[in-house]
């Protein structure tokens, strides 16, 4: 039986970004009031925090699936895919016998999601929002930390507005992976390509301008590479004010949407070597579904030469 009545209770944690959100149970069937309910929640605060769903990696899916098409994992390959669904990417510590991943290559890619991101921005068709639902919390740490990009470039100076309107900046995967201690080269880098996405954008849920950027930005096309580094990092440090952030904390069961049109985030530290943390997230594409289904992650690592999983190939 579906959702019919909607009644959202609604709890601001900063005055224009990130709401907790109750009143809807996410494991029933939405009805076409409560899904646009939803959307209404995430088009004005960005981030919506649901605490104690229920959700299980089969009605996680089913509830991702309401708001657009869902982009699948990579194909495994060289070691063995922890989950039955290729619609959940996971954002765990553990190995595929559950257990906690003594690799230190593998935690070393994973520690690029500690650096400022928005998910999937060195994609051509870029993911919209991400649904993270939380299996397994360590004791201590292991939040996420989101910031406001829509009120950010409201608070830019003018000057600065327009100096970066029309601007594109170069994305790519390889990048922030260097960024977080991966042993790429620049020509690695270089080599693996690019994608370019504008700087600033309208959001389209919302109609306010948002910033678009962090650690897969490299730099910015049509000016000289230091400069366009220096100009990302910059507004970086702007967006990541406190003022413009807050964090999640988990318990089990507990869901985070976020919107990457409009926001950025990153993973705050934990104990990765003592503590499990199991976290399984849904990614929900840009736009209307084409007429068939591609498998963006995989044809990702296919072009750069590099299996999935395995230890020549970063994790997303």
């Amino acid at each position: 039986m579906a959702n019919d009545a909607v009644n959202l209770q609604i709890r601001p944690i900063l005055p224009r970004f990130g709401a907790e959100v109750s009143g809807l149970d996410l494991t029933r069937p939405l009805s076409a009031a409560a899904r646009q309910a939803v959307i209404d929640a995430q088009n004005q605060w960005g981030i919506t925090v649901w605490r104690k769903t229920g959700l299980t990696d089969e009605t996680h899916i089913a509830f991702s699936r309401n708001f657009g098409q869902l982009e699948l994992a990579p194909a495994p390959g060289g070691r063995p895919f922890r989950h039955q669904h290729r619609e959940l990417f996971d954002a765990s510590n553990l190995d595929a016998a559950g257990n906690i991943n003594k690799d230190e290559l593998v935690r070393l890619h994973a520690r690029g999601n500690q650096i400022w991101h928005t998910d999937a921005s060195f994609m051509k068709i870029r993911t919209s929002l991400s649904m993270l639902l939380c299996h397994e919390a360590p004791p201590v740490d292991g939040e996420t930390l989101f910031a406001d990009m829509r009120s950010a470039y409201e608070d830019l100076p003018q000057s600065m507005k327009d100096r970066i309107d029309g601007l594109q900046a170069r994305h790519s995967l390889w990048w922030s992976r260097k960024l977080g201690g991966y042993p790429l080269s620049d020509e690695d880098v270089d080599a693996r390509g690019y994608v370019l996405h504008p700087l600033v954008h309208v959001h389209k849920g919302s109609g306010r301008k948002a910033l678009y950027l962090a650690a897969h930005a490299r730099d910015i096309d049509g000016i000289p590479r230091e400069e366009g580094v220096a100009l990302l990092r910059e507004l970086t440090q702007f967006a990541t004010q406190p003022q413009y952030v807050f964090a999640v904390s988990y318990q089990p069961g507990d869901l985070v949407i976020w919107d990457n049109l409009c926001s950025m985030h990153r993973g705050g530290k934990f104990d990765e070597v003592n503590h499990r943390r199991d976290m399984r997230r849904t990614s929900i594409r840009e736009g209307d579904a084409p007429g068939g289904f591609d498998d963006q992650f995989t044809d990702l690592y296919k072009a750069a030469g590099i299996t999935p999983f395995s230890k020549a190939s970063p994790t997303h």
